[in-house]
């Protein structure tokens, strides 16, 4: 069994910017330490959906991984401090974000029952 985490984050309003982001995240772009990363850390899947300048984020993971703890190795993989001081430069932090946080998780208000 899978748990989803939902996370959120904006780009810069900048069309250039976004083009760019986008650019950057298309299969034959992303660099292959960062999926080969995301997947070392025991995350199954992730997806970025973008609307004007507002990002979400769906991750799964197995119940077993620690979430906090896997995105915390992450960051210590090859490439990706690289490739998160890169992206800085496309994203915008939240109004309500502390000076160390980036993605923010999003709470659920609704599920089908």
């Amino acid at each position: 069994m899978s748990k989803r985490y939902c996370l959120t984050l904006d780009l810069k309003n900048d069309p250039e910017l976004i083009r760019q982001y986008r650019h950057w995240h298309e299969d034959k772009n992303i660099w292959p330490e960062i999926t080969r990363g995301i997947r070392e850390v025991g995350l199954e899947d992730m997806q970025i959906y973008l609307r004007g300048t507002r990002m979400f984020m769906i991750v799964e993971a197995s119940e077993f991984v620690d979430f906090d703890a896997a995105m915390k190795r992450l960051g210590t993989l090859p490439r990706q401090k690289e490739w998160e001081a890169f992206m800085a430069t496309f994203q915008q932090p939240l109004p309500d974000a502390q000076p160390s946080q980036k993605w923010l998780p999003m709470e659920r208000v609704f599920k089908l029952p």
